[in-house]
C-alpha cells in the first residue's frame, strides 16, 4: 500500500511512518518543519537529541529500512499539497500536519488564529486534492478525544443514537471542546464529514488520546532515529512531564485537584491503529470515527503511578497541587467507548511498572537537557493575551504568524531519494 504521511517529522508522524515502512508499505513524508520551528520560537527542547531529517532517513536505508520519499512544504499551500497527491498518488494519506497543542492556540490571538487556519485551511486543502486528483484515497485524520470535552454521559465512538419527540435518529456526538486548538479539530471533523458526503470521499476519523512513550521497535534500533520526547508546559504531555519532573527532583505539577480524567494510549499503540485503520478503509461516501485509547486515568492517578515508579529507582518525588490554568471541571464523569479497533485487531500495550520505568530512564538518561523553567504553566486560559514570550527568533515575515504566507511555501517536492530541495 502506498501511505502518506503528513507531518512526518513530528512524534506521531515519524514513529507511523517508520512503523508502516518497516511493515513493507510504500510510505511517503511530507512537512515544513514547522514543529522544530515552534521549539525555537519558545526557547525549548525536546529532552530527546532528534537528527535532521536527511540523517534520519540515511539512518533508516542504512539499517536496512525501504526508502521513504520526502518531500518538504507546507499544507496550507494548495500548490504544495496538491503536487504531493499528484506526484505520489497514495492510497491512504495520514493526515498528522496540524499544530497539535492546546495551550499553544492559547497563547494569545495571534497563535488562536495560526492554529485555526493552519489546521482547518489545511485539511480543506487536502479535501480538495483528494476530491481533484485521488478521490478513491482513503484519509486517515489525527483527531482528538478532546472534541467531546467530558459531558455528564457515556462518549460514543463519534455518533449517537438518539430519540426526540417521537423520533429516532444517528447523529454526530455532541462537541464540547476546550481550547481554541480543540475546536479546530471540530472543524475538521466537521469538513471531513461533509466532504465524505457530497463527494464520496472515504474518512477514518481518530479520536486519539493523550499519547505516552518515545520508544517503538523500529525507533529503538539507531540513535539516530529517536523519537521526540516533549516535557514543557506547552507540548509536553503529562505523563512525559511528570517523568521529567522525578528525574531532576522537580515536584509534580498537578493541575488543580487533579481528578481531570482522559484517555492514554502508548505510541506502539498509535501506529498499529493508524495501520489498522489503512488496511481496512473505510467506505465511498463513509466517514467513521475510532476513539483512539487504551486505558483511562485521572492527572493524580497518574502522578501517584509516577511516584511509586521513581521511588523504585531511588527518586525522591513529591506532588504539587497548582492553580488549575485551563478553564475545565477537576472532577468530572468520564466513560468513553473505545472498543472498535479492537474488534478491528489492535492488542494494547498497557500502562505498566516496567514502561514507567523505561519513560524516567530515558528522561535520567537526557537530564542534562532538561530546563526546570519550562515546568511551570504560563498560558492562563481566562487571559486573552499571556505572558508566555517567545525566547526564540522574532516575529518576522515567513513565522507561524504570517498565516498569510504559509511557511515553506516555496517549498517543492523532490522525489526518489529522501532529500528535499527548494524552489524559487
Amino acid at each position: 500500500m502506498k501511505v502518506c504521511v503528513l507531518g512526518g517529522d513530528g512524534y506521531c508522524g515519524w514513529a507511523t511512518a517508520l512503523y508502516l515502512s518497516r511493515r513493507g508499505h510504500q510510505v511517503a513524508i511530507a512537512d515544513n518543519f514547522a514543529r522544530r520551528l515552534w521549539d525555537h520560537e519558545l526557547g525549548v527542547q525536546t529532552l530527546t537529541p532528534v537528527r535532521p531529517m536527511p540523517e534520519r532517513l540515511r539512518a533508516w536505508r542504512r539499517i536496512g529500512g525501504e526508502n521513504i520519499e520526502f518531500m518538504a512544504g507546507d499544507v496550507t499551500d494548495y500548490e504544495f499539497m496538491s503536487s504531493v497527491i499528484r506526484s505520489f498518488s497514495p492510497d491512504a494519506v495520514v493526515h498528522f500536519a496540524e499544530q497539535r497543542a492546546a495551550p499553544y492556540s492559547m497563547i494569545d490571538r495571534k497563535h488562536a488564529v495560526f492554529t485555526q487556519v493552519n489546521n482547518v485551511v489545511g485539511t480543506l486543502n487536502l479535501l480538495f486534492a483528494l476530491r481533484e486528483f485521488r478521490p478513491d484515497c482513503h484519509l486517515v485524520k489525527l483527531g482528538t478525544m478532546g472534541e467531546y470535552g467530558t459531558p455528564n454521559i457515556d462518549i460514543e465512538e463519534g455518533y449517537i443514537a438518539i430519540e426526540h419527540n417521537g423520533r429516532k435518529d444517528v447523529l454526530p456526538f455532541p462537541k464540547q471542546p476546550g481550547s481554541f486548538y480543540h475546536l479546530s479539530k471540530v472543524h475538521d471533523s466537521h469538513n471531513i464529514m461533509f466532504a465524505c458526503k457530497i463527494w464520496g470521499l472515504r474518512a477514518t476519523d481518530l479520536n486519539q488520546g493523550v499519547v505516552y512513550g518515545t520508544m517503538t521497535e523500529e525507533v529503538a534500533l539507531d540513535d539516530a532515529l529517536i523519537n521526540r520526547f516533549d516535557y514543557d508546559e506547552i507540548f509536553g504531555t503529562v505523563l512525559n512531564r511528570f517523568c521529567a519532573q522525578a528525574a531532576v527532583g522537580h515536584p509534580l505539577t498537578v493541575y488543580g485537584r487533579g481528578g481531570q480524567t482522559r484517555g492514554y494510549l502508548d505510541i506502539r499503540d498509535t501506529v498499529r491503529c493508524v495501520e489498522l485503520a489503512c488496511l481496512k478503509p473505510a467506505r465511498a461516501g463513509e466517514c467513521r470515527v475510532f476513539n483512539q485509547f487504551t486505558e483511562q486515568f485521572s492527572v493524580l492517578e497518574l502522578a501517584h503511578m509516577v511516584q511509586a515508579a521513581g521511588r523504585n529507582l531511588n527518586l525522591h518525588v513529591e506532588i504539587d497541587h497548582l492553580p488549575d490554568p485551563r478553564v475545565e471541571a477537576e472532577e468530572h464523569y468520564y466513560n468513553a467507548r473505545h472498543s472498535k479497533l479492537v474488534e478491528m485487531g489492535l492488542k494494547p500495550h498497557l500502562l505498566s511498572e516496567s514502561l514507567l520505568d523505561s519513560l524516567l530512564n530515558i528522561a535520567i538518561r537526557y537530564q542534562d537537557r532538561i530546563d526546570r523553567s519550562l515546568f511551570m504553566p504560563r498560558v492562563n486560559w481566562r487571559n486573552a493575551r499571556n505572558d508566555r514570550q517567545p525566547k526564540g527568533m522574532p516575529h518576522a515575515a515567513g513565522s507561524p504568524y504570517e498565516y498569510e504566507a504559509p511557511l515553506e511555501a516555496s517549498v517543492v517536492p523532490a522525489k526518489g531519494n529522501g532529500s528535499f530541495k527548494q524552489g524559487g
